[in-house]
């Protein structure tokens, strides 16, 4: 996470006018206690009105308001819908970042236009095969961010088993599937391929480097003249 994420974290923890320790709201956040003691001193800094010591902990003195987002109504239902797939859609480290994005929306929003039940007004049903690709989808992203090129035991439509070594490039939702976007070194060819049938994924402990012909613009620009490699 993030410092100001962290910092706005500690905020929406301390909205509440409870007393809260340091080391409650490390395990919060996964950091040490002496990280939240720099972050509470930050915020005192800054002017908080927080009272405080190690030791003991943290309230908030008098109750404080962020600035409004000025969004339409309908901008805010997009924001919320968006929101909501994400959290809806089974990849479980979004889900989390997804819930706390939500927060940080329904926080910034003037009263008036906080729902009396957030969230209830929209429902997700994500059907099995996005359930499936779920526990692959966090390894494939940082294998993506990564230039890591991944080692993938597959099974394609018939149940076929193929061992398949790729270069991640991009991962597409479909409304029901989710599809990794490849260049296979396997086939030499850029591919398509159902996460939901990725069986295992191998790291390879390699990096590679955008390449013309096997990066993503090269993956664009084949989708563009309709002679993309179909999915696998």
């Amino acid at each position: 996470m993030r410092r100001t994420d962290r910092l706005f974290d500690l905020i929406q923890t301390l909205r509440d006018g409870r007393l809260h320790t340091a080391r409650a709201m490390a395990v919060r956040q996964e950091v040490s206690v002496r990280t939240i003691w720099r972050d509470m001193a930050t915020l005192i800094a800054s002017g908080l009105p927080v009272e405080g010591e190690r030791g003991v902990g943290y309230i908030l003195r008098e109750p404080i308001d962020l600035p409004p987002l000025t969004l339409t109504p309908d901008e805010l239902d997009v924001l919320r819908l968006g929101v909501r797939l994400v959290a809806e859609g089974a990849d479980p480290s979004m889900a989390v970042a997804a819930a706390g994005l939500s927060g940080k929306i329904e926080a910034a929003l003037p009263r008036s236009r906080v729902p009396a039940r957030p969230g209830h007004d929209t429902w997700v049903f994500p059907g099995p095969e996005a359930a499936a690709a779920a526990r692959h989808l966090p390894r494939l992203r940082q294998a993506i961010r990564e230039r890591e090129p991944l080692i993938l035991d597959y099974r394609d439509s018939t149940d076929r088993p193929s061992l398949r070594q790729v270069r991640p490039l991009l991962l597409e939702f479909w409304g029901r599937v989710w599809t990794l976007a490849a260049y296979c070194e396997t086939r030499a060819d850029f591919r398509s391929f159902r996460v939901d049938r990725i069986t295992v994924v191998r790291a390879s402990g390699l990096s590679f480097a955008p390449e013309p012909g096997r990066d993503l613009d090269a993956y664009h620009a084949r989708r563009a003249e309709g002679l993309q490699g179909g999915t696998t």
